[in-house]
């Protein structure tokens, strides 16, 4: 990770093209050998492919026209030797660039997912996770084309363009100099071309990643698409989307289209120029036969590098704008970070205490305060019930506790420990929560909920089931604890996913519980087998329980109650009743919304 935020340092002190390309070296650094290595393959094979052309002038005059068989079998056999020389060294060059560029690409990968490991839970509220994977999937495979294919192309062409132009001088400098008349009219159509493609091939990166962005959420919601048959709606936003993505394509390929066609027109009037003009000269006896056929040969390798390397510029165009996206996501930085040194968490007791804590979602100073002047105190081992109205900070003031924002104004603390002062990983190792859905990931019934301790024995799991009544529908199961619950779970029901984010929870053995709505989702059965096993799960625990149906919240230690973001009531569920406040006004509104 240190040398990737060392990238990041020295690219934020470049601006611009710097930037790209100092990025795109400090990515192929750690491999310098490898790059060095490629670099002299590619030397040998470009030598070698410039050799027939001179060759060949040798063969015509040296030995053809002065019928010398010794000097054309010497000519034939350096022939043989370059093309020998040519299959070696491209071999070693194409070897090497996938190596190198599959290396980099690698590690470029491994430090983007790892970097989004760390980002903070803010990031993600703010990003479609379709645009994220975008920056893992399609940029990074614009990338592979510039490393792969740009750099030896860059490279081979631009030597190969130097050799030729040499080649062209040493045969004839009168031909070559007719030659370079086309130099101008392909160097204005070349700077037209590239000022013409740059915005286009920038605009095609962020169509491809909107795309990517809807087709991830459209697939996640496909139950909610089907349910409200919105199939046609979502179908046709698609099309729109591909619809800019290929007008953002077209336009590039009709830069292509006009382009480089009239690069080969260029060829071919330059080929019938120096015909024409050598083939006189020849005939008067100026030069020799053998001179304008290299000279025609030598031509193929003047125009092509051209062409090569005017298409690599839409490689290079398309690799700097995808560069470009991704030092821009690890340019984001964490919100919330370790303190210098701060020491881990030591094994903790549960007290939960907030201090005088005030917290506003963004930097926005004139923003709605999430949660205002809390001053409260948990004693380790008590199960505290938050309730309250949508809003009121209920989901809020859990993410303090685990630490996914830091407050705005005063502290949190457990066990006397500012939580900004200890290393997150410490305190969220010692801290379970089960959410609203019970998310599962792609693997067994036994992975899941061994998730937060994967050393857990097969009788720990058996036991963490069995606690929370997830045995029963478990051993119905296929395949038991080694049934496949495939992505999100999506083979159990929403009580069965939830059941197994409890006994996950159990497993873990956090010292703090958070459970944000954990019944919401699921219906009075499985609810009575929840709360049997959250008796369980709660045992000798610090837990905050957060919950629209008060049934679950009744036999909570405390109860505070939550509007616009403070503390407006706290007590036992009878001792709310009977103070007649807002607790009993939102019991109240439960119960008859339980008995309609």
């Amino acid at each position: 990770m240190s040398r990737f935020a060392d990238i990041r340092r020295r690219l934020r002190q470049t601006g611009g093209r710097g930037r790209k390309l100092r990025g795109l070296i400090d990515l192929l650094a750690p491999y310098r050998w490898r790059v060095l290595a490629m670099f002299v393959s590619l030397v040998a094979a470009t030598g070698a492919a410039l050799a027939p052309a001179p060759l060949a002038k040798l063969a015509i005059d040296d030995g053809i026209s002065r019928h010398d068989i010794g000097a054309l079998d010497l000519i034939v056999g350096l022939f043989l030797l370059s093309a020998v020389l040519y299959v070696v060294a491209s071999y070693a060059q194409t070897y090497l660039v996938g190596w190198v560029g599959q290396r980099a690409l690698q590690d470029l990968r491994i430090r983007l997912f790892a970097h989004l490991q760390r980002l903070s839970i803010g990031f993600y509220s703010r990003n479609r996770a379709g645009v994220i994977i975008s920056r893992l999937t399609n940029d990074v495979e614009a990338l592979d084309q510039l490393i792969s294919d740009g750099i030896a192309t860059l490279f081979q062409s631009g030597l190969t363009l130097i050799g030729v132009i040499v080649i062209l001088f040493v045969l004839d400098p009168h031909l070559a100099l007719l030659t370079f008349l086309a130099l101008p009219i392909l160097a204005a159509g070349g700077l037209a071309f590239r000022i013409a493609s740059a915005d286009a091939w920038r605009l095609t990166r962020e169509k491809i990643a909107l795309i990517t962005g809807y087709l991830q959420e459209s697939l996640s919601g496909i139950r909610v698409v089907r349910a409200f048959g919105q199939e046609p709606k979502h179908i046709a936003r698609f099309r729109e989307l591909n619809e800019d993505n290929r007008k953002a394509n077209m336009t590039t390929v009709n830069l292509n289209a006009a382009y480089f066609p009239g690069v080969e027109l260029l060829s071919a009037l330059v080929t019938v120029e120096i015909l024409v003009v050598g083939g006189i000269e020849a005939i008067k006896g100026h030069t020799s036969t053998g001179v304008v056929f290299a000279f025609i040969a030598a031509l193929n390798n003047f125009f092509d590098p051209i062409q090569q390397l005017s298409q690599l510029y839409s490689t290079y165009q398309s690799g700097m704008a995808a560069l470009d996206k991704i030092f821009d996501l690890l340019d984001e930085e964490p919100e919330i970070v370790d303190a210098p040194g701060a020491p881990a968490l030591p094994r903790v007791r549960g007290e939960l205490r907030f201090d005088e804590v005030s917290f506003r979602y963004g930097s926005d100073d004139d923003g709605e305060w999430a949660l205002r002047d809390i001053d409260l105190v948990i004693p380790a081992g008590q199960t505290v019930a938050l309730v309250g109205e949508t809003g009121a900070g209920k989901s809020t003031f859990a993410k303090l506790v685990a630490r996914f924002y830091d407050p705005t104004c005063g502290r949190v603390l457990v066990d006397g420990h500012d939580l900004q002062a200890v290393t997150a990983h410490s305190l969220r190792s010692q801290l379970g929560i089960v959410p609203q859905e019970g998310f599962l990931f792609s693997g067994t019934v036994r992975e899941n909920i061994s998730f937060g301790r994967p050393s857990a024995t097969d009788e720990e799991i058996a036991a963490a089931a069995h606690a929370v009544g997830a045995d029963s529908f478990i051993a119905e199961l296929e395949h038991g604890y080694d049934t496949e619950v495939g992505e999100r779970g999506v083979q159990l029901s929403a009580g069965q996913r939830q059941l197994l984010a409890f006994a996950r929870a159990l497993v873990a053995d956090p010292r703090i519980l958070v459970l944000d709505e954990a019944t919401s989702n699921v219906d009075v059965h499985t609810e009575s087998l929840i709360e049997q096993g959250m008796r369980r799960l709660l045992a000798g625990r610090t837990a905050i329980v957060i919950a629209h149906r008060l049934s679950t919240i009744r036999g909570a230690g405390r109860i505070v109650v939550l509007e616009h973001g403070r503390v407006v009531e706290q007590g036992t569920h009878e001792e709310l009743l009977d103070a007649g406040g807002r607790y009993w006004r939102l019991y109240r509104d439960w119960a008859e919304q339980a008995a309609a």
